[in-house]
């Protein structure tokens, strides 16, 4: 097994140490669910394991130093739980560690100035837990591959940290915490898009250091001791033409005079509430940012204003609001994601860049993405509403659909520098569901589906903790077939029954394509009806994913012993020469009724 994805589905439990004998996982994806207890030690000896996706949880406890061992990890993804405790100076020896996001946690003790050896990191991001009088260590001033650092509310102390030494920083907030002393004269990256150093105990005069940014949207230096005048020069350098647009936030300082008189382009905000300044404001001409209020990111919706006659009713087709053939009517499928660290605090100026980026991922047209509705969400994080359109088809074949489910929760898209990480929060396949087979839709993923047997073993291993979780084999691609016995090994389980593959191939007309259900790194899922007219889904292992007989029959034996609402029933079984095949009953979680399958 290489993918574990369980991901939104309510799971309660914790998360057994047998998982630790799967070394063969790469993707632990179990945010989402209502998971606690602790981290097992056992899931750091992982050999293989790339994400660990355990966000969102009731996760406690230490975060085990083993994990230092995951070699082959980019991705730490640990936020919203309630981990505590010292994070591990050990986790700076992980050589591919990309993200590392610990963010809303119990965390305390300091944070590790050994993380600055991380030689690939590009976000830390490690807002509100309570490293009370910890300072930022200076050398991460000089990580020379990082893309955002958060340390937003975690009782830090100390100075600013100088980052000049980070060439392609494109995010930094320090916010809600107690440094003090004055801003130092740093010099920023040229990516620089945000800037967040409010809610501290900063003093002294506001430095030039914020003009010539040319990326910059939001500078926050709000709710600190900053004297002397309001910088009048912070716009100029910088493109903020279309819908781009620039925030200055100094509310609730001691400003009080004006460099020269302020005359900022239209989409230029300014914040001076709170200041001595606004005292004099009407002589001044500044009562417009003398108002009391708070900047708010907006989100927004998609505006499609082109008139084109009503489309067919006979099925829910939309209109594609950028398409290269005028009103085409198309039935989309309907995704809801989320940037859980993007690099930006206006999203308006990058959504053309997201639509490139996300079908250029999706080896998709640009046309064919749409941002419905977007939301920024504490964190931030930004959730978005997206819609994939057909291409120059009214309807996608179930197998685009196949491929596109499996591309977000395979993770198969590659990682963006300005976009962060990202969250699929929910594939709604819409009116494909009254087409697409009915056991493909258990609510797990396309990875657990299409490992109907080999996924629910694990499920019930997270679920309720029913058996030990199978130690699985290593495999042998070249040689697994010639290593397979010729006897067969005779075995009776009640309710399980041995399968010729004659029979097998007579009910799925000798696994024709037009059979095919799903198709995942074991093997293929079909549709088969056997002699009796029960509809089954068999899943038969492709060469390179075959074992020994022994360890086959020790599979089939532990399967048919695990019983669970969340489970599809084991029918039985065949192992011929090279082939081995396991049939299960896909109704076992659905109602009679549902007979689409």
């Amino acid at each position: 097994m290489k993918i574990m994805d369980f991901m939104w589905n309510s799971i309660g439990g914790t998360i057994p140490k047998e998982v630790g004998n799967i070394t063969s996982l790469e993707l632990m994806l179990l945010n989402g669910n209502q998971l606690n207890g602790s981290l097992p030690e056992e899931i750091g000896f992982l050999p293989n394991l790339n994400r660990i996706q355990i966000d969102q949880n009731h996760i406690s406890g230490l975060i085990p130093k083993s994990f230092a061992n995951l070699n082959k990890t980019k991705h730490f993804h640990m936020n919203n739980n309630s981990l505590s405790g010292q994070i591990p100076p050990e986790l700076s020896r992980l050589p591919s560690l990309v993200h590392l996001l610990l963010d809303n946690n119990n965390l305390s003790g300091y944070i590790p100035p050994e993380l600055s050896k991380l030689p690939n990191v590009l976000i830390i991001q490690l807002d509100n837990n309570n490293f009370s009088g910890s300072t930022i260590p200076s050398s991460y001033g000089n990580i020379s591959t990082l893309l955002k650092l958060s340390l937003r509310n975690c009782s830090l102390e100390g100075p600013v940290p100088d980052v000049s030494g980070i060439p392609q920083l494109g995010y930094l907030d320090v916010s809600w915490n107690q440094l003090r002393g004055p801003i130092p004269s740093i010099q920023f990256s040229s990516n620089i898009t945000t800037i967040d150093l409010s809610h501290n105990n900063l003093n002294g005069s506001i430095p030039g250091i914020f003009s010539g940014l040319p990326y910059l949207q939001r500078l926050s230096l709000d709710d600190n001791n900053l004297t002397g005048s309001v910088p009048s020069n912070i716009w100029q350098d910088i493109d903020l033409r279309g819908n781009k647009s620039l925030v200055l936030d100094f509310q609730n300082n001691a400003l009080n005079n004006l460099s020269t008189p302020l005359s900022p382009p239209p989409n230029v905000t300014i914040l001076l509430h709170g200041n001595p300044v606004c005292i004099g404001q009407n002589q001044l001409n500044i009562s417009q940012y003398c108002q009391s209020g708070t900047y708010v990111a907006r989100g927004g919706s998609a505006d499609n204003s082109t008139v084109c006659p009503p489309c067919s009713s006979d099925f829910p087709f939309e209109r594609i609001p950028m398409s290269p053939i005028p009103c085409s009517c198309v039935v989309p499928v309907y995704v809801g994601y989320r940037l859980k660290s993007p690099g930006f605090s206006n999203f308006i100026p990058y959504e053309s860049q997201f639509q490139q980026y996300l079908t250029s991922g999706l080896s998709l047209s640009s046309y064919q993405l749409e941002v419905s509705t977007f939301m920024w969400e504490e964190g931030p994080r930004l959730k978005m509403d997206l819609k994939i359109f057909p291409n120059n088809t009214p309807f996608f074949t179930v197998s685009e659909v196949f491929r596109l489910n499996g591309m977000f929760t395979a993770w198969q898209i590659a990682d963006s520098d300005i976009f962060g990480p990202y969250e699929l929060i929910s594939f709604n396949q819409g009116w494909y569901n009254t087409i697409i087979p009915q056991g493909t839709k258990s609510g797990l993923s396309t990875g657990a589906i299409v490992g109907v047997v080999m996924a629910a073993f694990v499920a019930a291993a997270i679920l309720s903790s029913l058996v030990t979780i199978i130690i699985l084999r290593r495999r042998s691609r070249q040689s697994s077939s010639n290593k397979r016995t010729a006897k067969r090994i005779s075995m009776k389980i009640a309710g399980v029954k041995d399968f010729t593959f004659d029979e097998l191939s007579h009910c799925t007309h000798d696994f024709n394509d037009s059979t095919l259900i799903g198709q995942g790194g074991y093997g293929k899922v079909y549709r088969g009806v056997l002699a009796d007219g029960i509809v089954v889904a068999i899943k038969r292992a492709q060469q390179g994913s075959l074992q020994g007989s022994k360890e086959f029959f020790t599979e089939i034996e532990l399967l048919s012993r695990l019983h669970h609402r969340n489970l599809v029933s084991l029918l039985g079984y065949c192992d011929e020469d090279d082939e081995q095949v396991v049939l299960s009953n896909p109704f076992s979680l659905f109602p009679p009724k549902e007979d689409k399958f």
